[in-house]
């Protein structure tokens, strides 16, 4: 059997254990051994996707085309219980996907854009739009709209840097789209957090 042949094995067992119900997946997802998506009504994923080993995608939303999440990422929702339900312990609180559940949350989606990149570990909340070729440093925790392009870390993820300059995302977009996509507004420099990390800096 050649690499090839046992490569796309591996890829149909992994997709058969990984991809729950209510998981929509477009062509050429690549999954990590140990990567699981569940959505608790519904969750789309563009193609040429990659997601990463022991990656955990839990919430309902969307995922667009050419992303990219490495390992042990997880996108989560934030309100998954409703641990205000007086009389239940938590491990029988109501839970997001109940049909009559009536906590926070409900119907919160997430959106990750087009041509992201997610770093290492990163954990991402539900209820967030991550934009079109926005970049998360590994280990950041977003909880908050990262704008298209920028790039975030940290604990809460707050702004580091910018992936493109505004003549490069022409560019950019022209070569990956066809055309400029018009959702990106002229670049004003918002404050950088006090301690940036040495990773994934603008360039």
């Amino acid at each position: 059997m050649s690499s090839s042949t046992l490569s796309q094995l591996w890829q149909w067992l992994y997709r058969r254990y990984g991809v729950r119900k209510k998981v929509i997946v477009g062509p050429g997802l690549y999954l990590g051994l140990g990567a699981v998506l569940f959505a608790p009504r519904r969750l789309v994923v563009g193609r040429d996707v990659y997601i990463g080993r022991f990656c955990t995608i839990a919430c309902d939303g969307e995922i667009g085309d050419y992303v990219m999440l490495a390992d042990n990422v997880g996108v989560v929702g934030r309100y998954d219980h409703d641990h205000q339900c007086v009389g239940r312990p938590i491990r029988h609180a109501p839970w997001v996907g109940d049909p009559d559940y009536r906590g926070a949350g409900k119907g919160m989606r997430t959106v990750i854009g087009d041509d992201v990149w997610i770093g290492f570990g990163a954990v991402v909340l539900s209820g967030v739009t991550i934009g079109r070729g926005a970049i998360v440093a590994a280990g950041s925790v977003v909880i908050s709209d990262v704008q298209p392009y920028e790039i975030v870390a940290g604990n809460p993820a707050r702004h580091v840097g910018r992936r493109f300059t505004d003549a490069d995302i022409t560019v950019h977009e022209l070569a990956v789209y066809g055309r400029v996509r018009s959702d990106v507004a002229p670049y004003s420099v918002p404050p950088v957090a006090s301690a940036e990390p040495s990773a994934m800096q603008s360039q």
